[in-house]
């Protein structure tokens, strides 16, 4: 069972990607697409920004419709460095799915409409974390009976960082199952920054980091999620080309200022149709992730300043290598 010791561990020697193998101030980087399964034009953007761009990595949203056509695509075209992106929360209006585990064994998931509550402040009021953690496993067998393995998980919307119980659940989760999870706890710069924490939560998360470590699995330095707040300028018409010099701007500044070690960026790339504003709003910020991770200028960047690319699979792999 997990247990939170609270021992010092302010001071970083070393980041994760050194202990891994890279070297003294390398930067390396995960490019993350969240939200795959979601819907078509998810699922297309993602495979999108992979196969056609700089994004290295991916999370899918077991309980969303688009989930089998996505796990048929990475069977047939080669397995993509994928994992889950652990869902509980429904959170647009009239585009709704439901928890895997049913309503009869986590009612404190679904609201009135028998869908997965909207926002993370009702999950937190209305389900324990015995039915958070009846939920998540729930999404693990699914992707398993699936034929797809996951190289990773994650949380959508961040439910899982809600409270110190849910967190324990889904730490739990990938050692039981030797799954790495997504935790930024070496430096943690950006994330401390983001999230306003002081020393003490900073403590906190690079001693849950150092379990994750001793339990053999690959810890992040660091997170950087502020891509989805990235609007392009009202005064400015969104139009594809404007949309990707914006993003792909912001893009070339985020991985300029962040420090060595391993970050992972997250992102939402989407192939926006017709469709996708019956489901949201946010299509072009979406849009603009795609465009910029498929820019030419992007990759002349990355390349230009050293910056070496990841997966959660290479993490893994280097994992296993360095033991103990």
């Amino acid at each position: 069972m997990l247990t939170f010791c609270f021992y010092n561990v302010l001071a970083q020697d070393q980041t994760y990607a050194e202990k891994l193998g890279w070297k003294k101030g390398q930067k390396v980087v995960i490019l993350h697409v969240d939200d795959v399964g979601m819907s078509y034009d998810s699922n297309e953007g993602a495979i999108q920004a992979i196969t056609k761009g700089v994004a290295t990595s991916c999370s899918v949203m077991m309980p969303c419709p688009w989930v089998p056509a996505f796990v048929r695509y990475m069977k047939e075209n080669g397995t993509l460095d994928a994992g889950l992106h652990l869902t509980l929360t429904s959170e647009w209006k009239d585009y709704r799915w439901g928890p895997l585990a049913g309503k009869s064994v986590v009612p404190g998931l679904v609201d009135s409409a028998g869908a997965l509550w909207s926002s993370v402040p009702q999950v937190v009021q209305h389900a324990s974390p015995e039915e958070v953690d009846r939920e998540i496993k729930a999404q693990l067998d699914r992707a398993l009976t699936l034929g797809f393995h996951p190289t990773h998980f994650d949380s959508h919307m961040g439910t899982l960082f809600a409270t110190p119980a849910f967190l324990q659940k889904y730490i739990q989760l990938g050692i039981d199952n030797r799954i790495p999870v997504m935790l930024p706890a070496g430096h943690a710069t950006l994330i401390r920054e983001q999230m306003k924490f002081g020393d003490e939560g900073i403590n906190q998360i690079r001693n849950i980091g150092q379990q994750l470590w001793n339990a053999g699995l690959p810890v992040l330095d660091d997170l950087h999620n502020h891509s989805y707040g990235w609007k392009l300028p009202a005064t400015i018409k969104s139009t594809p080309d404007n949309l990707r010099k914006f993003k792909t701007t912001k893009y070339k500044e985020a991985l300029q200022s962040i420090r060595p070690g391993i970050t992972m960026v997250i992102m939402h790339c989407t192939f926006t149709t017709e469709v996708f504003p019956h489901i949201s709003d946010s299509g072009p910020t979406r849009r603009g992730d795609l465009l910029a991770m498929m820019d030419p200028a992007l990759k002349a960047f990355i390349k230009k300043e050293g910056i070496i690319l990841t997966t959660w699979k290479e993490m893994m792999e280097r994992r296993n290598s360095v033991g103990k």
